[in-house]
């Protein structure tokens, strides 16, 4: 790629972005401020390609201090955990946000340039970005508003008083979008008068104004010092709702959308390999829409899964799973889906909107209410609310089934996280999920959040207590799941760009054929989700004849005399040609 291509295509971005600014200027800031002095951009941009990740790549999602023990510093105790649990297992990391902040659990952001002090410092974060592949949030929406910025913003002082997205209570805001069901608008008091700010979030998370150039400059230097202290992944917080305006619904804006194309613009040209993933807990077009053309993330969450694999362990159905993956087109080249069954935050029902009736939502709001797990709202336009998230630990989630209580809960939590290793795409995991937390109540109780529920924090020596007794729930799930990953990181045919195809094998298993990018290796990934032994054909499957098939997980050889393949509940058969 041309160097005067960036410069055009820098410029044309920024024209759709700010067509009042000086396109030149602007450009020659922006790189300014993400190449600054000492630094300096790639001649040729790198061009789409599936070199970014391998089947070896995995992650775990974290807190800083998911695991504390009252002494140490909380990111010492997760690198010693890392190190002495999950080498091998995963080759990456995501630890959420872990700046000075005051509520969200980290995501409304007092100072973007430290390390929280209660977790470490930049030092122990290089340690970890030296031996593991790190994430990082850009909470790139709001900050908090007891930050240096609002507190600027308030006292009118420059540049923060322009940093801040205002609004009047006159404007038109009927059609916005809402995550949550607090007033959009807070009247604040600051030295040039009342001014209302707006809140997607919550009043302690004030929006940020991207109509004023500088708030994106910002970001791009802390982008820069993200890189620079070893982030390669960079998450792209909320950032469907970056754009506002009154009269629309302020989601998925176009001006949104160019600013992803800048920074990722930004990334193909760095010395450093630097990947950006949006987070935007939406539905499938709209989520899909954040590949752009190969031009804007180079990742994006698979938000539908979670709520699919757990109503298809639920119900003893894989139709609903099944149907959305025949549906769900390959990622581009260059690009790759993110797929997981939790995170920090609930099992996100937006994402079911359009695939899962809403009456079978129903029967998994109550069969988790019936298990302890609670249920978070959204407002919708209309003044009424609307499901938004099942809160609770993936692992209790799976605790019973519509049909009740059972033996299977092991198998069935196995089955779920096995579908997660088998698909087109990066898997993520969850820290309670690898570690078979169960729902914390009393941090309900205490903090008066929903979401307290899934954020249990370990304590240290308990934990390791724990998991080298061989007979405890957390020494046996973290033992499966990691055997099944080390497995899955040396087959080629698990590239997240792997061909995939999905196999119509009826309603009890959900199967997906893979084929390496050599073709080469071919894997049927086999989850039967239902309680029930299921016996397939092999014809059902079109084994190519001549060739020696066996099962990945049990070692087992195909015995290509036999007519049938059969799975116990729950049980998972990944049937090889090589391995």
């Amino acid at each position: 790629m041309k160097t005067h291509s960036f410069q055009k295509r820098l410029t044309s971005l920024i024209r759709q972005v700010y067509p009042d600014q000086d396109a030149e200027v602007l450009a020659q800031n922006i790189q300014n401020a993400f190449w600054p002095d000492g630094t300096r951009r790639r001649k040729r941009g790198r061009t789409p390609s599936n070199d970014l990740w391998t089947e070896k790549d995995a992650l775990l999602i974290t807190y800083g201090n998911s695991i504390i023990d009252g002494a140490h510093k909380p990111l010492d105790l997760l690198h010693d955990f890392l190190l002495r649990r999950m080498k091998g297992v995963v080759n990456g990391v995501h630890i959420l946000p872990f700046f000075p902040y005051t509520s969200d659990d980290g995501f409304a952001v007092s100072d973007f340039r430290s390390v929280n002090p209660q977790l470490g410092d930049w030092p122990d974060i290089n340690r970890i970005s030296a031996d593991f592949h790190l994430m990082s949030d850009l909470v790139l929406n709001h900050v908090s508003s007891q930050g240096t910025w609002f507190n600027g913003y308030r006292q009118g002082q420059s540049p923060f008083d322009r940093y801040f997205f205002e609004a009047s209570l006159d404007d038109d805001v009927s059609d916005v979008v809402r995550p949550r069901t607090t007033p959009l608008l807070q009247k604040v008091e600051t030295a040039n008068g009342p001014r209302h700010v707006w809140c997607t979030f919550s009043h302690d998370q004030i929006d940020l104004d991207f109509r004023n150039p500088e708030v994106l400059l910002e970001f791009l230097r802390i982008i820069r010092l993200h890189v620079d202290n070893g982030v390669q992944i960079i998450r792209l917080d909320a950032v469907a709702f970056l754009w506002k305006e009154p009269g629309t619904s302020s989601i998925h804006l176009p001006q949104t959308h160019a600013i992803v194309k800048l920074m990722r613009l930004l990334c193909d040209y760095a010395s450093e390999t630097i990947i950006l993933l949006t987070e935007t807990n939406v539905p499938k077009a709209e989520n899909l829409s954040y590949f752009g053309a190969h031009d804007e993330a180079h990742a994006i969450y698979n938000f539908p899964l979670p709520p699919l694999i757990l109503h298809a362990v639920m119900s003893g159905s894989a139709h609903y799973l099944r149907h959305w993956q025949s549906g769900m087109p390959p990622a581009q080249m260059g690009c790759a889906y993110l797929n997981f069954t939790a995170s920090h935050d609930g099992i996100g029902m937006r994402p079911a909107e359009g695939i899962l009736p809403a009456d079978e939502q129903a029967r998994m709001i109550e069969t988790i209410q019936n298990i302890g797990g609670l249920v978070s709202m959204r407002a919708l336009p209309d003044g009424g609310e609307a499901p938004y998230e099942i809160n609770t630990t993936f692992y209790e989630a799976t605790a019973q089934t519509f049909a009740g209580q059972d033996d299977h809960h092991f198998d069935r939590f196995i089955c779920t996280q096995t579908i997660v290793m088998s698909l087109e795409g990066i898997p993520a995991f969850y820290i309670h999920s690898m570690l078979a937390t169960p729902n914390d109540h009393a941090q309900v109780a205490h903090r008066g959040m929903n979401r307290a529920i899934n954020r249990h924090r370990w304590d240290y020596p308990t934990l390791n207590a724990m998991l080298d007794d061989p007979e405890t729930p957390q020494s046996r799930i973290l033992a499966a799941v990691s055997e099944r990953l080390r497995i899955r990181a040396q087959q080629p045919a698990f590239h997240p760009n792997a061909t995939q195809f999905t196999m119509p094998l009826g309603d009890q298993v959900f199967g997906v054929w893979r084929q390496s990018l050599d073709r080469r290796q071919s894997i049927f990934a086999l989850h039967n989700v239902s309680d029930q032994t299921v016996v397939l054909s092999q014809l059902s499957m079109n084994l190519i004849a001549d060739e020696t098939w066996f099962d990945l997980l049990t070692g087992e050889a195909l015995d290509m005399d036999q007519e049938a393949v059969t799975l116990a509940p729950y049980q998972c058969r990944w049937i090889t040609n090589q391995g």
